[in-house]
């Protein structure tokens, strides 16, 4: 699996608790940070019910959207594998891994740091490639899945008129 070497910060990945369903909900509510995931901040009981969601990933799968922390336990946001959400576009049936942080997290190497880990604990678990999809537009998301040795196969048009999404591929 090639990874682009390069240094990075101390992360730990966990599976999301309850509280983390509070903490997604703070570190997100910044419309920045959801400008490529419709533009505003999604309610507190989205957290809850994707949180929870993540755990029954965990327990069924081996992998979800896991909790990043940085080297002080501070909740910075996510990473990981989850099964694609979506059957009317996209890489239906397939893994995707995925990575949303805080604005003051950005920049700073935790997203690779972290999507790196996701990709060992997904490969541990079984799975043998993974896809990303990312926004056209988002430069940060298409810089990290080239960090990663992705490669881009496909792009989709999702159900947001004239939005382009691009899918990356990694085999483990």
């Amino acid at each position: 699996m090639p990874i682009a070497p390069g240094p990075t910060p101390a992360v730990r990945l966990r599976v999301p608790t309850d509280e983390d369903a509070l903490a997604w909900h703070r570190v997100f509510a910044d419309p920045q940070v959801m400008e490529f995931l419709g533009g505003r901040p999604a309610e507190l009981s989205v957290y809850e019910e994707l949180t929870a969601r993540q755990r029954r990933h965990d327990a069924e799968l081996g992998h979800c959207l896991w909790t990043v922390l940085d080297d002080t336990d501070e909740v910075l946001g996510f990473t990981g594998a989850q099964p694609w959400p979506h059957t009317a576009y996209g890489p239906v049936g397939e893994t995707e891994i995925g990575w949303r942080l805080g604005r003051a997290a950005w920049g700073r190497g935790y997203a690779t740091a972290a999507a790196r880990t996701t990709l060992e604990r997904v490969r541990a678990a079984g799975v043998s490639d993974v896809v990303a999809m990312v926004d056209s537009r988002n430069t940060r998301s298409l810089a990290v899945a080239r960090r990663l040795g992705m490669r881009q196969a496909e792009t989709f048009t999702t159900p947001v008129p004239g939005q382009e999404a691009y899918c990356f591929r990694l085999e483990l």
